[in-house]
Parts: C-alpha cells; structure tokens; sequence
C-alpha cells in the first residue's frame, strides 16, 4: 500500500510517542498545527496485580518479524507494523479522552476507529507528520463533536450514566459546555497540551483559546466549586476517564475496515460513473436528429357565428313535424323501412 518508513517507538511510564524518520527536506503542504509532543491522557496507577480500568480489551498483537537489534538503533518497519505500534499505543488513551467529550462509550470508540481508518487510507502523509498522534486526535475529535450525531436513532437515548455520583456532576458539568471549550478544555487540562498547542489544534488564536478556557474552568467551577484549582480538575478528568472500561478494537480489525470501505467507495463511484455514461448514451440515441417546430398555441378564429344549442320549435316548424307524421308511409315522399 504504502513505502515502508522509520519509526521510533518510545515507551514511557505517562503514555506513549511514535515518531517516524524520513528523508529530511521541508514538510507537507497542508500542515497547519505546530510540532509539538504527544501526551494521551494516562489512567490512575492501579495496585500490583490489578488491571488499570480503561485499557484495551485486548493484548497488542506482536510484531512478528522484527529484527533483533539493540533498542538504541531504528528499526525498519512496514507500513502495517508502524500502524499498528502507533494505534496500539495511541487508541485507549484516544477513547478515553473522547469519551470525555461525548459522554458516550460507543461513540467514543467509534470516533477513535474511524479516525485511524482515515489514518491508514492516508497513512504515508501521516507517518511523515510531525506529529501523528496529533493528527489522529484532531480527526478523532471532529468525529465525536459532529452534530450529525444527533440525527442518528442509536443515539437519540441517552447511555447509562457513570455510578459515581461524583463522576455524574463532573461529566453532566463537561456535557453543559460548548464543544468548543469543552474540547479547550480537555486538550489542556486533560491531556497536557501548553496553551499555543491548544490552540493550533483547535484552529483558534491563542487569546481565543486562553479565553474558551478560562470560560470553561469557570463554568465547571461554578456547578463543582472543589474544582476551582486547575491542579484538582486536572486529577479528576483523569480519574473520570480511567472510571470506565472502554476498550479498543485490535488494529488489523482498523486496517480490513478501512480497506474494505474504500472498496465500498470505489465501487459506489464506479457504479455512478457508469450509470451517468449510460443515462447520457440513452439520451443521445433517443434523441431527435432534426429540428421540429413545437405546436402553435389554439387562438380564437373571428367572424364564425358560435354554435348554438337546439331551442324550441316555433310554430311552422311544428305543424311541419305532425304533417309528416300524419303523411302516408308509403310512396315517393317518404321511406319507410319494410319489415321482412
């Protein structure tokens, strides 16, 4: 599908970052977000032996056939492998977040699949960007705060809310805002970004976005006054998010979907393509090969007496009419059928 390329995967104890390494020279055009690190939002440490609530559901799939060579030295990866190390690493930390924005669990996920199928069907202009994460996060969070969710039947009724009563006033608090600065909001208190990252990623200037979050902080302060101090809102998203088990698809799951929908696009275009060649041959061949004037409009024709009905008889007419019938039958004045 695609070259393969250079990654870098880095582990760290607060999350993950999958950096690719490719021929130096300018970036692409298009790119308007600013380099800047990738920080997922990272659950609550769970004690030994207890799996961390939020994680996937699934163990990632190891990368079969990798060299084995000192982990200081890059490794060279296919396509399919870089996708995978960058969603495995990327998807839970992704879903919680935004379920932070939507309130919902299924959403959340279905948000974060589509957006790493937009990744994989462009996948050599994002592992050349500085940022891939970013990038998936951007897509994923469009994806969620789209109003045509609400057109959708399946989420017309509202999901089982969280059995915290805490965690219900803080997601009801989130729910109340803007997706503007509730998104702000969750980029920058919840994930980590500084305030120009924020706003790159939003599309916003800086002093717009300094103000979508100190509306938010606001807001939320009001309904939650324990919440006034950045630092404890800051711990609380993340204690909100990690409170649910949302897991993540496996990413070979990610990539057949992804493919098989631009085998669906690609058929539904040919099929139209076909259907307007043929619409337009039909019309071509049944088509007229020579100019026919079109039917003058019926005008009133003048000086003609207009037809009138049958009145009465006048007089003459009927001592005419019992004449006849007084008259012989027979003889030259008058025929008279004969029965045989």
């Amino acid at each position: 599908m695609c070259r393969p390329i250079y990654v870098y995967v880095l582990f760290r104890t607060k999350g993950c970052m999958v950096t690719t390494r490719t021929p130096a020279g300018p970036p692409p055009p298009g790119n308007r977000r600013r380099p800047r690190r990738s920080r997922p939002l990272t659950p609550v440490q769970e004690p030994a032996g207890r799996t961390a609530p939020g994680t996937t559901d699934t163990e990632p799939e190891p990368r079969a056939g990798l060299p084995d060579v000192p982990s200081d030295q890059p490794r060279q990866l296919t396509p399919a492998q870089a996708f995978d190390a960058l969603y495995a690493f990327c998807a839970p930390a992704l879903v919680r977040q935004t379920y932070l924005l939507t309130g919902r669990r299924e959403l959340a996920r279905e948000a974060v699949e589509r957006a790493f199928q937009l990744a994989w069907q462009r996948w050599p202009d994002v592992a050349r960007d500085r940022d891939p994460a970013g990038w998936v996060r951007a897509v994923a969070y469009d994806c969620a705060l789209s109003p045509w969710h609400r057109f959708r039947p399946r989420h017309r009724s509202p999901e089982p809310p969280p059995a915290d009563p805490a965690d219900r006033e803080l997601l009801h608090a989130l729910l109340t805002l803007p997706p503007a600065y509730r998104r702000t909001l969750v980029l920058y208190d919840g994930v980590g970004l500084d305030l120009p990252e924020t706003a790159a990623e939003t599309e916003a200037s800086t002093p717009a976005a300094a103000s979508r979050l100190t509306h938010a902080r606001e807001a939320v302060a009001a309904r939650l006054p324990e919440l006034a101090d950045p630092a404890a809102l800051h711990r609380r998203l993340l204690e909100l998010a990690s409170a649910e088990r949302l897991g993540a698809a496996r990413p070979t799951q990610v990539r057949t979907g992804s493919e098989r929908r631009n085998v669906f696009w690609t058929r539904a275009a040919i099929a139209f393509t076909v259907t307007i060649v043929g619409a337009t041959t039909l019309t071509l061949r049944t088509a007229p090969t020579r100019y026919e004037p079109p039917i003058a409009p019926a005008q009133a024709v003048r000086g003609v007496p207009a037809v009138g009905g049958m009145g009465p008889l006048s007089r003459e007419e009927r001592e005419l009419r019992e004449k006849l019938r007084k008259a012989e039958t027979s003889g030259p004045e008058r025929v008279f059928p004969q029965a045989r």
